[in-house]
Formats: structure tokens, sequence, C-alpha cells
């Protein structure tokens, strides 16, 4: 008989080590979820992610005390980081397959967003909402003609636009389609959408942005341009359809990106698409003074979780590096059905 080797089983995980650490894991996050307190601070970074200071605002609450209860639902799984510039926001996390307690975690979510929000509250999370826009918009209204001289800092249309064009061949659309743009800013890209669809619908709630891009058009002599000022929500109230929504490097400068997918998901027609380039996460906070940027670009995993939220399936994605360090990265979704 031949000898046989001795195993190595000293990378082999112990299964009882594993269910006790699964169980601690388990016993903090039930503690995390067990005051009101935490609950209510669970309830209202549902679709939002929030500054320390902005998360006092809401709940009258001073910082030492808040940033405790923060603690606690960070280190109990319940709660995420995510630095912009010298802030600290925090948000829910993104649940992943390999999160051993992420059924548990979603249906605690499940449950908590049952329970109302007091009326005080959400008036104060409406304020911070438009405290963010005002700051925007003042930007827009200061800086509308040296936008694009800032924004050419970052990246410019050039730069990605055959890939976007691309991803707009993947969708089949035909010339006859309508196609939307959230926030066409100087409107360089609103002038290739009109070449490529029958009807075509520029949404930005800047009127001096919004003046440049019609000027633009003008010039090109297009037609086929219907313009409105405001936000997203504006254009679905007007009951406004399209096959494809664009947001090209527009979630950046928008108050609650969260939001903007669910004003999407009105706004298309059934099968209609939503394409997406947008900054990926980076370290650079010059651009919130220069380019007006409210945020300093998205995880794509989070991007996909707002749009799942909003019955959007993922269809194709790119990621293109830039040579000042900056990456783009882009998305394609459908509108499915529930």
């Amino acid at each position: 008989m031949e000898n046989s080797l001795p195993q190595d089983n000293s990378n082999k995980t112990d299964p009882l080590e594993t269910a006790d650490l699964g169980e601690a894991f388990l016993a903090r996050a039930c503690k995390a979820a067990s005051d009101p307190l935490r609950l209510r601070i669970l309830r209202i970074m549902r679709t939002e992610s929030y500054g320390v200071l902005e998360l006092c605002r809401i709940l009258s609450m001073a910082q030492p005390k808040l940033s405790h209860h923060l603690k606690v639902l960070a280190q109990a799984g319940l709660a995420a980081t995510r630095r912009e510039g010298n802030s600290i926001f925090y948000r829910r996390p993104l649940l992943t397959s390999d999160n051993s307690l992420a059924g548990f975690i979603r249906a605690l979510f499940v449950s908590v967003d049952q329970l109302p929000i007091e009326p005080d509250i959400i008036s104060r999370m409406d304020m911070i909402r438009e405290e963010r826009s005002r700051s925007s918009l003042e930007f827009f209204a200061k800086n509308a003609n040296k936008f694009k001289e800032h924004q050419a800092l970052i990246t410019e249309n050039s730069q990605y636009v055959a890939n976007i064009q691309e991803l707009v061949k993947l969708t089949g659309l035909e010339r006859g389609a309508t196609a939307i743009e959230i926030g066409p800013g100087e409107g360089d890209y609103l002038v290739e959408l009109a070449t490529l669809f029958g009807q075509v619908v520029a949404v930005d709630n800047s009127s001096s942005m919004l003046a440049l891009a019609k000027n633009k058009t003008v010039q090109q002599q297009l037609t086929n341009i219907q313009f409105i000022e405001g936000e997203p929500s504006d254009a679905a109230d007007l009951h406004i359809k399209g096959d494809l929504v664009v947001c090209n490097m527009v979630l950046h400068h928008i108050a609650s990106p969260a939001a903007v997918f669910q004003h999407v998901r009105q706004l298309l027609k059934d099968n209609g698409f939503l394409l997406i380039a947008e900054l990926c996460p980076h370290d650079q906070p010059w651009v919130k003074e220069s380019c007006g940027d409210i945020w300093l670009g998205f995880e794509p995993e989070e991007l996909q979780h707002w749009a799942e939220a909003a019955a959007l399936e993922a269809r194709q994605s790119l990621y293109l590096s830039l040579r000042n360090g900056f990456q783009v990265q882009l998305h394609l979704f459908q509108k499915t059905f529930n």
C-alpha cells in the first residue's frame, strides 16, 4: 500500500468557527436594530446618502450622540460610508450575494420602510434636498459660460461619445423614436440625439444652461427639440414619454440621484432604455467648487441598485479610464415590468 501524504488543512475554515462568526454578526445586527432611533435613521436613509451634519439637522440631534448611533449601525453592517471631500456620508449598504446576512438585512429594511416617517422629519429632509439643488442652480447661474471650460478639466464628450453611440445602437431603436436628455448642458450631445431620433426632449432645471443648449440647436438649425425648464419629475407630470432617456454626466450635479431613476421609469415607454454616462468614485474635491459637483462620482453597484429599485434591468456596461485620473462608467438599462 502506498504511503499517503499528510493533508494540509491549514487553509480550511472550521465550520464551527464560521457558525460562531455568523452568529456574532447576526447578534450585532439585531442589537443595532433594537433601538427606535436607529430604525428611524435607517428609514431616513432609504434612498439617500446624508452627511453627519445633515442628519443632525434632520433629527434635531447633537453630533456626538448621532455619531454614536451611526457607528453602531456601521459596525453591524446596517449602514455604509462614503467620503465626499472632507465629509463622510452615510447610506444603507449595497447587499451582495456573498453577504451571509443579506437576506436578514433585506427583510429588516422591508419592515423598516413600512413604518411612517414623522412629517417634521420629512420636511427637514426636503429642506436638505432643496439646499443641495439651490447650491447647484446658483453655480450654473454664475458659471454657465465657463462651465464647458471647467468640465474639460475632467472630461469632454469627445472622449467617450463614440462609446455612447455604440450603446444607443444596441437599443435597436428606430429613427422615429423619442429621446429625452436630462441635464443637456450646453447641448453638445443634444445635437447628436436630434440627428438620430425623430423627437428629442431636453430637461434642465437651470435656465442659463438651457439657454445655451437652445442657442446651439438654433445654430444647427434643428427643429425637432422640445425644451422643458424643470426637474425630471416636472417632465413626468407633463406625461412626457420617451423610448430613450440619457443622463450624460449629470447625476453628480443632482441633489437626489436615486429619485431620478424613479422619475425615469415614469418617463420611459414600455421596453424603453436609460443610458447613463457618469464618473466613477474619485478623490478630487476641487470639482465641487470648479464644476458645481455635489457628489464625487458613484460606485457602479450604487447605480445598479437604484436602477433595480426602479425596475430597470441592466443590459450593458463599459468603463473608460481617462488620462487625468478620472474614470467614466457607461450603463444601459431597460424598463421591465413588475
